[in-house]
């Protein structure tokens, strides 16, 4: 099988910047599948089909996806992103006065409908750099949207339209999402609007190296439905109709959908979101500690008992982990009770509390279990 190179691709927005990241997501021996096991085949004529087929196809129990489609499509909201060129000094500005002031570019994306009164969730990367932001909803209406506020460690933003009584969407909880479990993406790719895929989640607490930062987290719910340029701070929903998580990336040789779609899931999407709402800003916190992912490779060459978990290699003086005596050599296997296999998981479970919360983190040191209760500093 021929080996294929894969890049990250933000799936912004539709004549914009579209920002590439790491490359080799995915350089696997492919494999093609030649029967689709939820699919039947039937001949190509007239036939009437028998009466034994059409008993064994109703007992299959294929996914509806209809209700849900329903549910979430008046909820997710169709972005502009005006770019108006501005002169950034006396230079351009002569510039600009001889030969004219270039047209304003625009960019469009998607969003998610949180609140009623007109708060709308999107990615950061839809709307940065633009200097108006309009919203069409799902009934045509269109509204010029404020900035609320953005967080480039999560690629997420807000905005608020004047309206009310506005569809919204119930929040899943994505800690409760299953590998295989039925999604839908829901957004405006190349500009169709309102368009609906499906898929399975195919892997959570994803890392795959997009946003840049020290702050930076990326824990992504991957997932195979379509996603394409246009889908950015789309809906991931669950076959309930509630949001899973924000579609944010994929993985692609092309610059359009190869098979796989990321989105920020939906408990670190509340947390951003209330802090921009409540401050303008995201108040985060901070375990205090320097880490790595524990592995087989690892583990041998540490010593360590477990193979999953992540490593603690330095303690920042002063940290809420050093005062609650945790060590170097420690590794992290839990947090709130939650089974913690590797960084991403971590940086989700600490970056969706807020500092001075109390947590229970449990520990391997010297073989042994260890329970430590850490308060998370700014």
């Amino acid at each position: 099988m021929l080996k294929q190179s894969f890049s990250f691709l933000i799936a912004a927005i539709l004549g914009g910047a579209i920002a590439i990241g790491g490359n080799n997501l995915l350089n696997n021996n492919t494999s093609q599948v030649a029967n689709n096991p939820s699919q039947t085949v039937l001949p190509a004529s007239n036939k009437t089909m028998p009466s034994q087929f059409v008993t064994s196809q109703q007992n299959q129990g294929y996914p509806d996806f209809t209700v849900a489609a329903e549910e979430a499509t008046p909820a997710v909201v169709n972005i502009t992103s005006i770019m108006e060129h501005k002169p950034r000094n006396a230079q351009e500005q002569r510039y600009y006065q001889f030969f004219g002031t270039p047209r304003p570019s625009e960019s469009t994306g998607s969003g998610v409908i949180i609140n009623k009164d007109g708060y709308i969730v999107t990615n950061n990367h839809v709307i940065q750099g633009s200097t108006v932001v309009e919203v069409t909803l799902h009934d045509k209406r269109k509204f010029r949207a404020q900035v609320i506020g953005t967080d480039p460690s999560t690629d997420l933003a807000v905005l608020k339209i004047e309206a009310q009584d506005l569809h919204t969407l119930d929040m899943a909880d994505s800690d409760d999402a299953k590998i295989g479990e039925w999604v839908l993406a829901v957004g405006n790719p190349f500009e169709l609007t309102s368009t609906v895929t499906a898929g399975i989640i195919s892997a959570k607490a994803r890392d795959i190296s997009i946003l840049s930062g020290r702050s930076s987290i990326e824990s992504f719910i991957q997932t195979d439905a379509a996603v394409n340029p246009g889908n950015s701070g789309g809906a991931l929903i669950n076959t309930k109709g509630e949001l899973l998580g924000i579609n944010t990336a994929i993985a692609t040789p092309t610059g359009t959908y190869a098979g796989y779609s990321f989105a920020v899931p939906t408990n670190l999407v509340k947390k951003v979101v209330q802090d921009l709402i409540d401050f303008g800003e995201v108040k985060r916190g901070f375990l205090g500690v320097i880490i790595r992912e524990v592995d087989a490779e690892v583990a041998d060459e540490l010593n360590l008992s477990v193979s999953e978990g992540v490593y603690v290699s330095e303690l920042v003086e002063g940290g809420g982990a050093e005062e609650a005596g945790m060590l170097v050599g420690d590794v992290i296997v839990s947090v709130n009770n939650q089974p913690i296999k590797s960084v991403p998981e971590l940086q989700e479970k600490i970056g969706s509390r807020n500092p001075g919360d109390a947590i229970p983190v449990k520990v391997i040191r010297n073989n042994k279990e260890k329970l430590l209760t850490v308060r998370l500093k700014d």
